[in-house]
């Protein structure tokens, strides 16, 4: 039964870094028809709608290190399955950056490390040049709400039907706001993936894309604990 949770975690992270980075890689600036920052912003947010209704039976549709860590500190995950979670949702990434990579070297001109193969970055390699204190403020409160979000949407008295739905839309705004910031990341696993094709400024600056996640998790998951706990006394 574990074995099918971390499978599934595997398969639902590789589908969120390869259809999110896919898109940006890929689409975003493609001629005439780009999907732009809309259409980026949106082929993240399905990612997690679509793996919501697939897996969140079996594993419960984490996709992140962040989100798994942040339902821990919430008390609505276990601390002992937190490793393996991280473990499994990490080498779905890095496989789905593999098969991106794959597909994008086929392009004529393609060069990793020019493109920025979706990575994640602050500074000189942020979108928008956004320093290193914009992007912190950005991943933390970003992560943060994300977990309020997901918190709620998943609460016992929320519409389950519909909880998918609100976490995929959630995601979709996350990403409108930080794309010019740091491209986005809300997600230590996505971020690793691309970084380790593009190595360099994209694995020097990772650090900050798990720490700032985590820390938003952790505030998400604690501060729905403490609202949720002061709502039933």
């Amino acid at each position: 039964m574990e074995f099918k949770k971390y499978s599934a975690e595997l398969i639902g992270t590789f589908w969120l870094t390869f259809g999110g980075c896919g898109s940006a890689v890929i689409a975003a600036a493609f001629p005439h028809v780009g999907i732009g920052l809309l259409g980026v912003a949106l082929a993240f947010g399905l990612t997690v709608l679509t793996m919501a209704y697939a897996i969140g039976h079996i594993s419960g549709c984490h996709l992140n290190p962040a989100v798994t860590i942040g339902l821990a500190a919430g008390g609505r995950f276990p601390f002992s399955q937190v490793l393996p979670y991280i473990v499994a949702q990490v080498i779905g990434a890095i496989i789905a950056a593999a098969v991106l990579y794959v597909i994008a070297s086929g392009a004529p001109g393609f060069d990793v490390v020019a493109s920025g193969f979706a990575a994640n970055g602050y500074g000189e390699h942020s979108p928008g040049h956004y320093a290193l204190g914009s992007a912190l403020v950005a991943e933390v409160v970003l992560t943060m709400m994300f977990l309020f979000i997901i918190m709620g949407a998943t609460h016992e008295k929320a519409p389950a039907a519909l909880a998918p739905v609100a976490i995929g839309l959630a995601l979709t705004l996350i990403h409108l706001i930080s794309i010019p910031v740091t491209n986005t990341s809300v997600n230590p696993a996505r971020s690793t993936g691309p970084a380790l094709f593009v190595g360099g400024w994209a694995l020097s600056q990772l650090w900050l894309f798990w720490v700032a996640p985590i820390v938003g998790g952790v505030l998400g998951g604690l501060i729905y604990r403490c609202l949720s706990c002061t709502k039933k006394q």
